[in-house]
């Protein structure tokens, strides 16, 4: 039973979307003849214990904010319903931020020559646990101001496509930018889900993310924004560099993008969209899967 609440804590549904980034990275690097399969396992490892990471914390962060509680519409967390107490998450959330550093340290060293280039991953490897932590998490969490969009395009999109793509290649490609852009947006999609479900009680509790900023209208405005232009970011670049039809494999997944979109759209009730945040989760890492075979056949 006590695994089984961790399991819960660990949020296994969002696990496909954080080796979306690591997949598509790989796939890029392949395709060009540079892929590494060391460095393709430990940057899918690494962003696990950072995905799981963030989990935790938001667990932990907001139930010290007074975010979770009676009224919160998604699954129960585990801290604010008892089942870990803070001290054990605090002792998780430690252990995992030093699996993200042993992780992302090894795969930095087997990845890189240069010692500015170690340097300077390493910097963005301490950033990103730090972004994991304060989400949610001390005084001023950026969660709670509108952020978390922006630093999950980044962190799970623009720097984990085109940074593992770079510990493959050793080279930085400006064109990489699209489909790290697209993960960026999907995964960005993934957390506007999350906070159009949770809108009312965020709004109440003082939790201002980008959904209760731009109010229920707006966010479904804003998810048909960020998903379109997904589609087109990598309509682009296959466009660019387009030599065989399996290229365009991906298009098959799109189906799936305009379905989530239709759902929000006509959405009333906050609580359905718990399943499309599975649903999207999924749809990523199916999409990250079937761009780079494309590519790769």
């Amino acid at each position: 039973m006590r695994m089984k609440v961790w399991i819960q804590a660990f949020r296994l549904r969002t696990l496909p979307l954080a080796f979306s980034c690591s997949v598509m990275g790989s796939f890029l690097a392949w395709s060009g003849n540079h892929f590494r399969w060391e460095i393709f396992l430990l940057a899918a490892l690494t962003t696990l214990f950072l995905q799981i990471l963030s989990n935790l914390a938001n667990d932990f962060g907001d139930s010290e904010h007074g975010v979770d509680n009676a009224e919160r519409v998604g699954p129960m967390r585990t801290v604010q319903g008892g089942l870990i107490s803070r001290s054990a998450m605090k002792g998780a959330i430690a252990i995992l931020s030093v699996l993200a550093l042993i992780s992302g340290s090894l795969l930095i060293f087997i990845g890189l020559d240069s010692i500015k280039q170690i340097v300077l991953f390493f910097l963005l490897g301490i950033l990103a646990i730090v972004a994991a932590l304060k989400y949610t998490i001390g005084k001023n969490p950026y969660g709670y101001v509108g952020l978390g969009d922006i630093f999950v395009f980044l962190f799970f999109g623009i720097l984990g496509v085109s940074g593992t793509y770079y510990l493959h290649t050793h080279h930085f490609s400006a064109w990489v930018l699209l489909p790290a852009a697209t993960i960026g947006l999907l995964s960005s999609g993934v957390l506007n889900l999350n906070n159009m479900r949770d809108i009312k009680n965020d709004a109440e509790s003082g939790k201002r993310t980008l959904v209760v900023r731009l109010g229920s209208k707006g966010a479904k405005i804003y998810h048909t924004v960020i998903i379109g232009l997904s589609m087109v970011c990598s309509l682009i670049y296959t466009l660019e560099f387009y030599h065989s039809i399996f290229q365009l494999l991906f298009i098959l997944t799109f189906p799936l993008f305009v379905m989530n979109i239709i759902v929000v759209i006509q959405n009333t009730e906050p609580k359905a969209l718990n399943s499309e945040l599975k649903k999207l989760a999924i749809s990523t890492f199916i999409f990250a899967i079937i761009f780079g075979l494309g590519l790769v056949l």
